[in-house]
């Protein structure tokens, strides 16, 4: 029988908790109460403005279901506004306010730089071999996710 350390399940799951942790202390030493979510959601927002709540869970790979608390800690923190979207008046829109912005913006080099640190102890090349890895196993599992990852179209497509 296999030990649980040599599972990717755990692996992965002992990873996400190392990731998270970094995540915290470094958002939480700049002075910032944002989540991993959180980040991905403002990040998103910044790079597609005014997209729907089931867009922004798709380009984030999240349940449709759970996006709209993110969102609604967002708007209540003041980052996010949503309107109504003109073109399916059923659906809303989100964007970033100012101050959401700004934020993205302040926290951009901060996350940029706490991604090396997930992965101390490998040397440059293996990061780069195991950050291909993981992005060709979560490509090839996206499908049989509850929340898959849903990539907008290519400009000109």
């Amino acid at each position: 029988m296999t030990s649980i350390h040599a599972m990717p399940g755990h692996l992965v799951r002992r990873l996400h908790q190392i990731s998270t942790s970094i995540f915290a202390d470094r958002m939480g030493a700049a002075g910032h109460d944002v989540t991993p979510v959180q980040y991905a959601a403002l990040a998103t927002l910044a790079e597609h403005p005014g997209i729907d709540q089931a867009t922004l869970a798709g380009l984030i790979a999240y349940d449709r279901v759970t996006i709209g608390g993110v969102v609604d800690r967002l708007e209540a923190k003041g980052l996010v506004e949503r309107a109504v979207n003109d073109r399916d008046r059923r659906s809303r829109v989100v964007k970033l306010t100012g101050a959401g912005e700004a934020l993205a913006t302040e926290l951009a080099p901060i996350v940029a730089g706490l991604q090396e640190d997930m992965l101390a102890g490998l040397l440059p090349e293996e990061r780069t071999q195991l950050l291909k890895l993981l992005e060709k196993a979560a490509d090839a599992g996206n499908s049989l996710s509850r929340a898959p990852l849903v990539l907008p179209p290519a400009e000109g497509s």
